[in-house]
C-alpha cells in the first residue's frame, strides 16, 4: 500500500509540475511574445483579423487618397486599394495576407488599424442602437508628399531608372519621393492567392528591383555630388587649402601607384582655388585636396553629414550611405584621391544627398527627415501631428554658408556646370555629378536647393544607366529635372508659393 501511495504522489507530483510548466508558459507566449507572434507575418489569425475590420486612409498632402480599405463580399471583409497605383508604391507600400506589409502600411500599421474616438455612454434608444451596431472608425494618416510634385518627377524621369527626392529644408518633410521602375501595391493586396502570388513573382524576378526603391533604399557611386562633403572637410579641418591654389592639369599621377592617371571628364584641363574647382567639377584639383585633407577628416565629415549612420526617415528598410574608414586608406592614397570625388568605394543613398543639400541650406543643421504630417479621426479632427526636430549639426552656419556660395557659381557662373538648372528670378544653388560605375555606362546627378537665401526646397536627382558620352552628364541629365521640381515646387499654377 505504502508503494502505491508513493506512486500516486509522484504521478501528482509530475502533474502538477506539467500544470506549472503550461501555465508558467502560456502567461510567457501571453505577455512576453504577444507583440511578437501579432506581428509576425506567419500568424494569418492575426492578419485576417486586420482584415475583417476597417483600415485607416493614406492621403497625401494636396488631398490625394493613396490608399484606402473598401468593403468586400468575401471573407476578408475589406479589401485595400491603391489608387494612385505605381505613384506612391513604394512610399504606401503594400497590405497584403499572404507577403504582410510594407512601406507606411508597415510602419504605421497601429494608426492605420486604431481609433482615437472616444467612446461614450447611450443616452437614448437610437443612440444605444448605433452603440451596438456600428464600428469605430481607423484614423487616417495624412503624409508631406505632394501629388503633384510625385506625378512631376515619374514623368521628369521619362521611364529611365533613377529616383526624385524633394525636401523641405526647414522641416524635414518629403516633398517627393519617387523611383523609377516602382510597383502597384494592387495586386499584392488582391484576395486572390494566384494573383497574389504571381504580382510577387514578376517583382522578384525584375531586374531594376522595383520593391528596392532606388530613392531610399539602394546605394549608387556619387560623382561630384561628393565635392560638397569635401569641400566641407576642407572649410571645417583645413581652410588654408581653400586659398590654394592647384595648377592647370588634365591628369593627375595618383600617389603609391606605377604611374595610374586620374583624368578629368571629357580630358578637360582645369585647375585654381577651391570656387574655381568646384564650379568646373575638377577632378584633379579635388583629388588633391582629399590627399591635403586627409582620410580622417573626409570620413568624419561624411559622418557629420548623414553617411556610415541609419536615416531616420519613416520607412522600414532604408540603406545607409556608405564612406570607408579611415584605415582604408592607411597604404592606399590612390583610393583616397579617388573616395574625394565620390569613386572608389564611396556609396550613396539619394536621400542621403537630398538631405545634404537641404543641411547646406538650412545654414548646417539637417533636420529629421519625416512622411508624417499629421493623423485625423473619422471625423476629421486632427488627432497627433509632427514637430519637426533637428537630426544632425552637419558644420557650423559659417560653412554652410561658403558651401552655399560655391553652389550658387555652379548654377550662375558661365563656365558652370549647372547652368541648365537655371530659372529665372530664382537663385538656384547646385552640384552636379557624373559618376563611372563597374561597367561601361554612367550615373548623373543633380543635387541643389532654392531660393537663396531663402530656401524652401532642396533636391536630389539620380538618372541611372546612362551612356559614356560627353552629352549625356550630371549638369545636362539630372539638372533640368532637378530645375523642373524646384520650379513647380516655388511658381505652382496659382502664382503663390505654397
Amino acid at each position: 500500500m505504502r508503494g502505491i501511495n508513493f506512486r500516486v504522489r509522484m504521478v501528482g507530483a509530475g502533474a502538477t509540475v506539467l500544470v506549472v510548466v503550461v501555465f508558467a508558459q502560456l502567461n510567457y507566449l501571453q505577455i512576453f511574445r504577444a507583440d511578437s507572434l501579432d506581428h509576425n507575418r506567419l500568424n494569418t489569425r492575426a492578419l485576417l483579423a486586420q482584415y475583417r475590420q476597417p483600415r485607416g486612409a493614406i492621403i497625401s498632402a494636396d488631398g490625394v487618397t493613396l490608399a484606402q480599405s473598401v468593403p468586400s463580399d468575401d471573407q476578408f471583409q475589406y479589401q485595400r486599394k491603391y489608387p494612385e497605383g505605381p505613384l506612391f508604391g513604394q512610399i504606401t507600400g503594400y497590405f497584403s495576407f499572404t507577403y504582410g506589409t510594407d512601406g507606411l502600411e508597415r510602419e504605421y500599421n497601429s494608426l492605420l488599424t486604431q481609433t482615437s474616438n472616444s467612446v461614450s455612454v447611450p443616452l437614448n434608444l437610437r443612440q444605444l442602437k448605433k452603440f451596438f451596431t456600428s464600428q469605430p472608425a481607423p484614423d487616417n494618416l495624412h503624409i508631406t508628399v505632394l501629388s503633384r510634385l510625385q506625378r512631376l518627377a515619374e514623368d521628369e524621369l521619362a521611364g529611365r531608372n533613377g529616383a526624385v527626392v524633394a525636401i523641405s529644408p526647414r522641416t524635414g518633410g518629403v516633398l517627393a519621393m519617387y523611383s523609377g521602375p516602382s510597383y502597384d501595391p494592387t495586386p499584392l493586396a488582391s484576395h486572390d492567392q494566384a494573383v497574389q502570388q504571381e504580382a510577387w513573382r514578376a517583382l522578384n524576378v525584375n531586374p531594376a528591383k522595383p520593391l528596392l526603391a532606388a530613392a531610399y533604399r539602394q546605394r549608387f557611386f556619387p560623382g561630384s555630388t561628393f565635392k560638397v562633403i569635401t569641400s566641407a572637410a576642407v572649410f571645417d579641418h583645413k581652410p588654408s587649402l581653400a586659398n590654394k591654389a592647384f595648377p592647370v592639369s588634365s591628369g593627375l599621377v595618383l600617389p603609391g601607384t606605377a604611374g595610374q592617371v586620374l583624368h578629368n571628364f571629357a580630358g578637360e584641363a582645369c585647375g585654381g582655388r577651391l570656387l574655381e574647382l568646384f564650379t568646373v567639377s575638377c577632378d584633379t584639383g579635388f583629388a588633391q585636396l582629399g590627399l591635403g585633407v586627409g582620410a580622417s577628416h573626409l570620413a568624419a565629415e561624411a559622418k557629420a553629414f548623414g553617411w556610415d549612420q541609419p536615416t531616420p526617415l519613416d520607412l522600414p528598410g532604408v540603406a545607409e550611405s556608405l564612406f570607408p574608414a579611415p584605415s582604408t586608406f592607411v597604404h592606399d592614397l590612390a583610393a583616397l584621391a579617388k573616395s574625394a570625388i565620390g569613386q572608389e568605394s564611396v556609396q550613396a543613398v539619394p536621400l542621403t544627398l537630398a538631405l545634404d543639400a537641404a543641411g547646406v541650406a538650412n545654414g548646417g543643421v539637417i533636420m529629421t527627415p519625416h512622411l508624417l504630417a499629421y493623423a485625423t479621426d473619422a471625423q476629421g479632427q486632427t488627432v497627433m501631428s509632427y514637430k519637426p526636430r533637428p537630426w544632425l549639426s552637419a558644420t557650423p552656419r559659417r560653412t554652410a554658408a561658403k558651401l552655399a556660395g560655391l553652389m550658387l557659381s555652379v548654377v550662375n557662373s558661365p563656365h558652370g556646370t549647372g547652368v541648365e538648372a537655371r530659372i529665372p528670378g530664382v537663385q538656384v544653388a547646385g552640384k552636379t555629378g557624373t559618376a563611372q560605375t563597374s561597367g561601361p555606362n554612367i550615373e548623373t546627378w543633380f543635387i541643389a536647393f532654392a531660393p537663396v537665401p531663402d530656401p524652401q526646397i532642396a533636391v536630389a536627382v539620380l538618372v541611372e544607366d546612362q551612356p559614356p558620352a560627353d552629352e549625356y552628364q550630371g549638369g545636362t541629365i539630372a539638372a533640368p529635372i532637378a530645375k523642373a521640381i524646384i520650379q513647380a515646387y516655388l511658381q505652382p499654377s496659382t502664382g503663390s508659393a505654397p
